[in-house]
C-alpha cells in the first residue's frame, strides 16, 4: 500500500492535544514502522515546533557578550584587536565553543528523551560522548576557520569595545543557533553528509596548507607527519571521521536489529564496519613519523585488508543487495586490485596517486554502502499526511 494524497483525519480530545503539544489542524505525519503507528511532526517542522530554538542561543550570546564587554572595560581595553591572545577572535572561539556545545548537549539529550521514533532516541548513552566530541571539534574548527579568514582579510584591525561586542554577539549567536538546530534535526542522512563534508574538507585543507612543501612528492600520509604544516588538521580529520562512523554504524544497526533480530550476517557486517572506523582512527592517532611508523603501517594495512574482505563479502552480508550495487562493488574491488598490482610491480601509478585514487574509491564505496543500509532501514515504512482535529 503506498502513500495517499488525501490526509488522514485523527480526532483527539483537548487534553491529549495539550499533552502532545499540538493544536487543531496542526499538520503532522503518520508512519507505520515495525508494527507501530507513529504520529509526529514532519522533519521540516521540528525546529518550528520548538519554541526555544532561537531564544536560548540569543540569551547565551547576550549574557556572554555583556560579560566580555565588562571584562574589556575593566582591563582598560577601549579598543580590542581582531586577532591575538586577548582579542575578538579568541573570545569568539572560546565562548562560541563553550556555549555552543552546552546548548547542543542540552537540546540533544532533550530530543533523545522524546520517544517519537526520532534519530537521537535510538542512540545509546555510550555513543552520546562520541556525538558531542565530534560536534565540539567541528565547531571549534569552524570558528577557527572563520576567525582566521577575518584576520587574513583585515590584518591588524582593531575595534572599539562596543563594536567588538557586537561582532562577538553576532558570531556567537550564529554558532549557538547552528548547534541547537543540529541537535534538533540530526538524522542518519545528515550524519552521512557531515561525514562526507568533514573528510573531504579536512583532506583538501591539509593539501592546500602543504602546497609549498610539495607533499605530493612524498605520499598522502606525509600530510599527517611532523614534517607537514599543521599536521594535526589531517590527523584530526581522520579521528573525527572515525567517531562519526562509529555513531552512524551504531544507529543504523540498532534500527536494523528491530527489523532483522539476531541476524548473524548483519552482526558480521557491523563488526567489519566498526573495525574500519577504528582503523581509520588509528591511522590518525599514529601518524607516519619515525616513532609511530610501525603502528601507522599496521593500521593502514589492516584497513586495506578489512575493506577487501568487506567488499568481497557484501554479497552475503547485506540483505536484499541489488544487482547494481553488487556490480559496483566488484568493479571497485577490481580497480583497487589493478592499482595495487600496478604500483607494486610497475611503479605506476606513483605512491601518492595510488593512495589518493584508492582513498576515493574506498570512501566512495563506503558511502554507497551506508546509503544501501539506510534504504534497508526505510523498507516497509509507510507515511500519510495527518491533520489533528479536536474530538467534539
Amino acid at each position: 500500500m503506498g502513500a495517499t494524497t488525501k490526509p488522514v483525519i485523527v480526532r483527539l480530545p483537548a487534553e491529549i492535544q495539550a499533552q502532545l503539544g499540538v493544536k487543531s489542524n496542526t499538520p503532522m505525519q503518520l508512519s507505520i514502522r515495525n508494527g507501530r503507528i507513529i504520529i509526529q511532526h514532519t522533519a521540516t517542522d521540528r525546529i518550528n515546533h520548538n519554541r526555544l530554538f532561537l531564544i536560548w542561543p540569543l540569551i547565551a550570546a547576550l549574557i556572554t557578550t555583556i560579560g566580555s564587554y565588562i571584562y574589556w572595560l575593566s582591563k582598560g581595553l577601549t579598543y580590542v584587536p581582531l586577532s591575538g591572545d586577548v582579542s575578538v577572535a579568541s573570545f569568539i572561539i572560546g565562548i562560541g565553543v563553550v556555549t555552543g556545545v552546552t546548548l547542543f548537549t542540552a537540546f540533544f539529550i532533550r530530543s533523545r528523551n522524546d520517544d517519537q521514533g526520532r534519530f537521537s532516541s535510538r542512540i545509546y548513552w555510550r555513543n552520546l560522548p562520541v556525538i558531542i566530541i565530534s560536534f565540539t571539534i567541528m565547531l571549534g574548527l569552524a570558528l577557527l576557520g572563520i576567525t582566521w579568514l577575518l584576520g587574513t582579510l583585515f590584518p591588524g584591525a582593531t575595534f572599539d569595545a562596543f563594536t567588538a561586542a557586537l561582532i562577538l554577539l553576532l558570531l556567537t549567536f550564529i554558532a549557538d543557533a547552528f548547534m541547537v538546530a543540529a541537535a534538533i534535526t540530526i538524522n542518519a542522512t545528515i550524519l552521512i553528509q557531515l561525514l562526507t563534508t568533514v573528510i573531504i574538507t579536512g583532506v583538501v585543507v591539509a593539501m592546500a596548507a602543504n602546497g609549498e612543501r610539495r607533499w605530493w612528492q612524498h605520499n598522502l600520509s606525509f600530510l599527517g607527519t611532523n614534517m607537514a604544516s599543521n599536521s594535526w588538521q589531517f590527523n584530526l580529520t581522520l579521528i573525527i571521521t572515525a567517531l562519526l562512523m562509529v555513531a552512524l554504524i551504531d544507529y543504523i544497526f540498532v534500527t536494523l536489529r528491530e527489523r532483522y533480530p539476531e541476524n548473524r550476517r548483519l552482526i558480521v557486517l557491523r563488526i567489519l564496519l566498526t573495525l574500519i572506523s577504528l582503523e581509520v582512527a588509528c591511522v590518525g592517532i599514529f601518524p607516519n613519523n619515525a616513532a609511530s611508523h610501525f603502528l601507522h603501517d599496521q593500521a593502514a594495512g589492516l584497513l586495506i585488508m578489512t575493506m577487501v574482505v568487506l567488499i568481497i563479502g557484501v554479497r552475503w552480508l547485506l540483505p536484499n543487495s541489488s544487482r547494481e550495487f553488487l556490480i559496483t562493488s566488484y568493479v571497485v574491488a577490481v580497480l583497487l586490485l589493478l592499482l595495487d598490482l600496478g604500483f607494486r610491480f610497475f611503479k605506476y601509478p606513483s605512491l601518492t596517486s595510488f593512495e589518493i585514487q584508492a582513498f576515493i574509491l574506498a570512501f566512495g564505496w563506503l558511502l554507497l554502502l551506508f546509503n544501501r543500509l539506510q534504504a534497508l532501514m526505510a523498507q516497509g515504512v509507510m507515511r500519510w499526511p495527518v491533520v489533528i482535529r479536536r474530538l467534539h
